[in-house]
């Protein structure tokens, strides 16, 4: 049987109201009065009902977390920390996939339905114009993995994808390459454009060349195996910077297939570290993209918007750093 508030209120010596106030975020109550009622909540195996409270204080505590990127591994880690982290600051996840959405005013009717108290777009694929829907609707919103910018219109969480893009430049130059690839994302993608602009920028101020361009059409394995099947009916490229890690195991499996060796006939370099690059018979070498904090920013940004929806967008940008591991040729030993 569900034990009740009233049950809890008999149980306590105290009136209904008073067990409500207690589990009410906010609420005044005594020290005195508050231990009562816990530990009769306690003794009777009693939990306050989050839908009744909403009611009460006009707060879901759900948090939509919606994305567009679940055919990616990368996210499942992703989602992962977004959601025990939302927990552990006891809000309540919403999933949402809007993996095909083209109207930003559908997904923020759909959000209004479940009444959110707040949304977190944690995509870097989903045009910036989604985030900025919500915040248009009076819903706070944070952008995590969004594009950055100096002046951002949303609250916006994750890297600078352009400075990654040269640093993939700069380490596959550093290694002696000369043939020069860029294996992207969707084209569509800001993430893509941005890492492409670095990676170009990159290669014309140190080489004054221009990297050979394709595009994968989503962020995928199959997507990664397939454009680099393709592009290996012709002689390849030197190295790849594949812009992605789950392109860049898609990119390294046709490769093998080809009869070719990795790093031996090809250098292959990755972005993210998800887990499944340091796998053994992966050993992705990859640009580290530093998800927990960028979720633990994101969230916390969350909860400073929740005790006050009117405070300026900021841009928090993490550094990201170069893992080696064994898809590129080693540096060339100094003298």
């Amino acid at each position: 049987m569900v034990v009740t508030l009233k049950e809890v209120a008999e149980r306590a010596g105290v009136s209904r109201s008073a067990v409500s106030r207690t589990f009410t975020d906010g609420a005044s109550v005594s020290p005195k009065m508050r231990r009562k009622v816990e530990k009769a909540a306690r003794d009777l195996g009693y939990s306050p009902n989050a839908l009744a409270s909403s009611l009460t204080t006009g707060r879901t505590k759900l948090i939509g977390l919606v994305s567009s990127n679940f055919h990616n591994p990368f996210f499942l880690e992703i989602f992962d920390l977004f959601t025990r982290g939302l927990q552990e600051r006891g809000l309540r996840p919403l999933l949402v996939n809007l993996s095909g959405e083209t109207e930003p005013e559908n997904s923020v009717r759909m959000l209004r339905q479940y009444s959110v108290d707040g949304v977190i777009v944690a995509s870097s694929t989903l045009p910036p114009g989604f985030a900025i829907a919500f915040r248009e609707a009076g819903v706070p919103v944070v952008n995590a993995f969004g594009r950055y910018a100096s002046d951002p219109q949303v609250h916006t969480v994750g890297i600078d994808n352009v400075e990654c893009g040269r640093i993939a430049a700069r380490t596959l130059i550093a290694r002696g390459y000369d043939q020069l690839a860029f294996l992207g994302g969707p084209e569509s993608a800001t993430s893509t454009q941005d890492r492409l602009t670095g990676f170009r920028a990159e290669i014309a101020q140190r080489h004054g060349a221009e990297p050979s361009v394709s595009f994968a059409e989503a962020y995928t394995f199959e997507a990664g195996r397939s454009e680099m099947q393709r592009l290996l009916q012709a002689p390849p490229a030197e190295a790849y910077f594949c812009g992605d890690d789950v392109l860049s195991i898609g990119a390294l499996s046709a490769l093998r297939d080809h009869g070719l060796s990795v790093p031996g006939d090809v250098g292959v370099l990755g972005l993210n570290d998800m887990e499944m690059a340091g796998w053994a018979g992966t050993d992705l070498t990859t640009i580290r993209q530093p998800i927990r904090q960028i979720v633990a920013s994101s969230i916390e940004l969350m909860g400073a918007m929740l005790d006050e929806p009117d405070r300026y967008p900021e841009a928090r940008v993490f550094p990201c750093r170069i893992v080696e591991r064994a898809t590129l040729r080693p540096l060339p030993e100094a003298g």
